[in-house]
């Protein structure tokens, strides 16, 4: 007799770990693989991290912490805010988290019920809609373009019909686009004014390339920022990040905190205090992505990739394709095999129009930018999938 299986596991696979996957059986079975397709860098955490884990593990027994984090974690958080952006934040307010995954489970289950409606741009991070789609959650996908940045606006959200909540990224993941402060205050004031929770994901604030991120808090309370350890801060597998929680869902999220995640991991809660004192180290990191991120722009035109999502953050870019009429995931697929190259599939990041877009990591090192290129290169020119002119 078959057994009950529960609907929401059904949600689409994040395609970019099953990329990476693949990327890396093929480099265990010997093959030279430049990896340009999951958003990591690829630098380690910072010395004074790694001596604070250290540390920790010699001298800490790492047991549970408050669900809600070590005290004196919150407390350095909230203090980042004032540093960076000028903003004042109790540190009652700042929950760290298992990573933005486990802060997006969070501020979802806390401020949505299922049945409501979320917007969301597309392209956009794909985890976004899976989770929200597992929830029982309706994840409203607003088509978004070069006119708007890639951006939602108030004008799109009113197109909407009912909406309970929204979710805007600056630097968004996978176009590297930013929210300008009036473009930002124009979303949170909306929002606002039709009682929509926002959901701010700042989790690559601090890797700009144009301009300055703004947080949200700048403009409201009653937002829910996520942020992360994992981006500027290089700390991807420590899983470690944290929530700045608007004052009438505290409660909500500490007790689905207690219950879900016991509490954070205690380790990278030690070693993550010592990241907010070196920037020195970190801003090296976002100095190299800069160069990583010239090297494509000047490079790709040159092989047949000329059209670029406005790349203001983060560290991607978001490719047009469509000139190669080949449907993203199998141009990825023949990328990794025939060139060793792996780059995600827009269709990850868009559903109905990804065929046509790749997403670039350039995370890496100078020297990989530059394979990739040349293997790029010699891909287009042997196999031709249309006339490089063309592309261009």
């Amino acid at each position: 007799m078959a057994r009950k299986r529960a609907a929401r596991g059904s949600v689409p696979p994040f395609i970019v770990m099953d990329v990476m996957r693949a990327a890396n059986e093929r480099a265990a079975a010997g093959e030279d693989i430049v990896h340009l397709e999951v958003g990591q860098p690829a630098t380690p955490a910072p010395g004074a991290v790694l001596a604070a884990a250290t540390a920790a593990l010699r001298s800490d027994p790492l047991g549970y912490t408050d669900a809600t984090g070590i005290a004196d974690l919150r407390r350095r958080i909230a203090r980042h805010y004032g540093e960076l952006y000028g903003i004042d934040v109790d540190p009652g307010r700042i929950f760290v988290t298992t990573g933005s995954s486990g802060g997006f489970i969070l501020a979802f289950l806390a401020a949505f019920d299922p049945g409501d409606r979320v917007a969301l741009a597309e392209p956009g991070y794909p985890a976004y809609r899976n989770i929200l789609t597992a929830l029982g959650i309706e994840a409203v996908c607003i088509e978004t373009g070069p006119e708007t940045r890639f951006q939602p606006t108030p004008g799109l959200l009113e197109e909407q019909g009912r909406l309970d909540g929204l979710i805007v990224a600056s630097p968004a993941n996978p176009t590297g686009t930013m929210l300008d402060r009036d473009a930002l205050g124009g979303l949170v004031d909306y929002c606002g004014r039709n009682g929509i929770r926002l959901v701010s994901d700042e989790i690559y604030h601090g890797i700009v390339y144009r301009g300055a991120a703004d947080s949200a808090l700048r403009f409201t309370d009653d937002a829910v920022i996520v942020n992360s350890f994992s981006k500027y801060f290089s700390m991807t597998g420590w899983r470690i990040g944290w929530l700045v929680v608007p004052p009438d869902l505290d409660r909500s999220i500490e007790c689905l905190a207690q219950n879900l995640f016991i509490s954070p991991p205690t380790l990278a809660q030690h070693a993550a205090l010592a990241a907010f004192d070196c920037a020195e180290e970190l801003d090296g990191n976002v100095a190299r992505y800069a160069e990583n991120r010239a090297i494509l722009l000047e490079g790709l035109p040159r092989i047949g990739f000329a059209r670029f999502a406005p790349a203001d953050g983060a560290f991607y870019l978001y490719a047009d394709v469509s000139a190669f009429g080949i449907d993203s995931r199998e141009l990825s697929g023949r990328l990794l095999a025939e060139a060793g190259v792996a780059v995600a599939p827009g269709l990850d990041f868009d559903r109905r129009r990804g065929g046509g877009h790749i997403r670039i990591s350039f995370a890496g090192s100078q020297e990989d930018m530059r394979e990739a290129l040349s293997r790029l290169g010699r891909w287009v020119a042997e196999t031709r999938p249309v006339d490089a002119a063309q592309a261009i």
